[in-house]
């Protein structure tokens, strides 16, 4: 069987920011009893997928670095007990800049996290303030550091990008200040305004205006090229690191639609055929676990079409594209046969090519990706 991965979503955050739409609260008080259920829900599900191998652990929300070293401590200690896990594995922790010390990142490395993502998003204040972040320049800078000294060598810098107010120049500083660092690992995310935030209603009040596509455009080619000419490869739309073996092995396992376990409000699990979510709500997690009953709210199985679909989807988000073989393999079709009319339009308008038995976006494709693949 194909090692999988596990996630654990940590809902909490000192300050929710204004763009993200992913579970959190600002209750840090439910923070000891989060974590009790939080077993309870590990340890329920290892007598379901007891025959299951694991090589990467992400811890992610949320802002997983709100809790103690103690508490992480015991979530990981409970994750061993469960689980078969390689010891050799990739063990990810994410952090916000504003909630570490050098004492916490040294404790993080020594418990077993060995790759640190830090959300940075900006290296310019007026930017990290229209964003709503709690963390300073200086702070990116020091923690850093801090994480080096401490033995993580491999580092994610997680940047925004194509928000509202953002200029050409002061991205291109932020991407020459996070590249000056060396990261192993540099994440260029843009800003989407997702329904129920606050970004959301104040593009809707016309406050903000949201970028237009070839705005949006711009800002990617701009990473593109200055990570490409300071020593980083795209494997991922959004993602770049220095060398492959610094590709984030944990969110490959999505993007090669491999099976993955998740753990906490709103985390998602997937093992072909089948995928489920928990529930949103806090209130009812804890109350389901407190019964000991999963917290899931949404459980499918995914038919022929939606497992090519979504293959297709994922595969296509990759620098390395479509493996033919491995696509034939999985699904039993020729998907050069299947799909030779769409696939002879977006070679004739160099937006595919075929290469070395796979078929992969051009330079001109990446910057249309989801019209692209919507055609499939």
């Amino acid at each position: 069987m194909e090692k999988a991965g596990i996630y654990i979503h940590i809902p909490f955050c000192q300050k929710k920011c204004g763009y993200c739409d992913f579970c959190s609260i600002s209750n840090l008080t439910l923070i000891p009893t989060f974590i009790n259920r939080l077993i309870n829900e590990i340890e329920i599900a290892a007598t379901q997928f007891s025959d299951l191998q694991f090589n990467t652990i992400f811890f992610g929300g949320g802002t997983p670095s709100l809790l103690s070293t103690s508490q992480l401590d015991k979530i990981l200690n409970s994750l061993y007990k469960s689980f078969s896990i390689y010891s050799n594995g990739e063990f990810t922790i994410e952090a916000n800049p504003g909630t570490l010390t050098p004492k916490k990142i040294m404790a993080l490395h020594q418990m077993g996290f060995n790759r640190l993502s830090l959300g940075a998003q900006s290296f310019n204040m007026e930017d990290l303030q229209f964003l709503g972040r709690i963390h300073s320049i200086e702070e990116i800078y020091s923690n850093f550091e801090a994480a080096q000294k401490a033995g993580f060598n491999n580092i994610n810098l997680d940047l925004i990008t194509a928000f509202p107010g953002l200029s050409q120049k002061n991205f291109l500083n932020t991407l020459k200040n996070a590249a000056a660092l060396k990261p192993e690992h540099i994440s260029c995310y843009t800003l989407i305004f997702e329904p129920n935030t606050p970004f959301y209603t104040r593009m809707q009040r016309n406050e903000i205006i949201p970028l237009n596509s070839d705005e949006e455009a711009e800002f990617y080619q701009i990473a593109e090229e200055y990570l490409t000419s300071n020593g980083y490869s795209a494997y991922e739309i959004s993602n770049y690191s220095r060398h492959r073996k610094y590709r984030c092995q944990h969110n490959l396992k999505y993007w090669y639609h491999r099976p993955y376990l998740g753990f906490g409000p709103s985390a998602h699990s997937f093992i072909s055929p089948y995928r489920w979510s928990n529930s949103k709500s806090m209130q009812e997690y804890l109350n389901n676990l407190s019964h000991n009953i999963l917290p899931i709210s949404k459980r499918e199985k995914l038919d022929q079409n939606q497992l090519e679909f979504e293959y297709i989807f994922l595969h296509m988000r990759l620098k390395e594209g479509i493996n033919l073989n491995d696509f034939s393999y999985r699904f039993n079709i020729n998907f050069e046969n299947k799909y030779k009319n769409s696939l002879q339009k977006l070679i004739d308008g160099q937006l595919v090519k075929k290469l070395n038995k796979h078929i992969k976006l051009t330079a001109k494709g990446w910057l249309l990706a989801d019209e692209i693949i919507s055609t499939f």
